[in-house]
C-alpha cells in the first residue's frame, strides 16, 4: 500500500481547496464529524471553530480528534490524523492571531476573498486549534504511480488468500 512521503504529504497538505473532516465526540460519545477548512504550517495543522459551533464544545470537552484529508480526482491521496487538538487561543483574543485565519481563508478563497471574508466575520468569535503530526498518528495512502505495483493498492489484510490479479 503505498504511503505519501513526507515531500508529498507536506505538498498535500499545502495544496488549495482541499477541505479537512475533523471528527470529535459528543458528551453522549457519539461522533460528530463536521468538514472545515484548516492550514498546515511548520508540522502542525490549525483550524478555527467558531464560539456556537457545536464541535467547539465538544473539543472543550475532549480534546481528542480524528482528521481526515483527502480528495477525489487521482491519485486518491488521503492523510489521516488521530490525536489531541491544542486551543491555542480562545474566543476573545482572535486579534492575535488574525494574521492565521487570514492564511486559512486565502488557502480556499483567495487573497481578495479571504480580506472580505475576514472582515465579513470579524465580529464572529472563533477560537484557534492545533494539532502537531509529530505528536499524532499520521497515517497516508495514494494509488499506486504508473512504475509502482497495482496490487499494492491495499494493505495485505484485505485480500483473501488465492488473491491474484492480471
Amino acid at each position: 500500500m503505498p504511503k505519501l512521503t513526507p515531500d508529498e504529504q507536506d505538498d498535500f497538505l499545502a495544496e488549495t481547496g482541499i477541505l479537512m473532516r475533523i471528527a470529535v465526540v459528543r458528551a453522549d460519545g457519539s461522533p460528530l464529524v463536521t468538514p472545515i477548512w484548516f492550514l498546515y504550517e511548520n508540522g502542525s495543522i490549525f483550524f478555527t471553530p467558531r464560539e456556537k459551533s457545536e464541535w467547539f464544545a465538544c473539543l472543550r470537552r475532549d480534546p481528542r480528534v480524528s482528521l481526515c484529508i483527502d480528495e477525489q480526482p487521482l491519485p486518491y491521496r488521503k492523510v489521516i490524523v488521530e490525536g489531541a487538538a491544542e486551543l491555542l487561543f480562545d474566543v476573545g483574543a482572535d486579534d492575535e492571531w488574525r494574521d492565521l485565519y487570514q492564511r486559512i481563508a486565502q488557502k480556499y478563497v483567495g487573497e481578495q476573498g479571504a480580506q472580505a471574508y475576514v472582515q465579513n466575520t470579524i465580529e464572529q468569535p472563533r477560537g484557534l486549534f492545533k494539532v502537531v503530526l509529530d505528536d499524532a498518528k499520521v497515517t497516508s495512502w495514494r494509488m499506486p504511480l504508473e512504475s509502482e505495483d497495482g496490487m499494492g493498492i491495499w494493505h495485505d489484510r484485505y485480500y483473501v488468500p488465492g488473491t491474484h490479479f492480471e
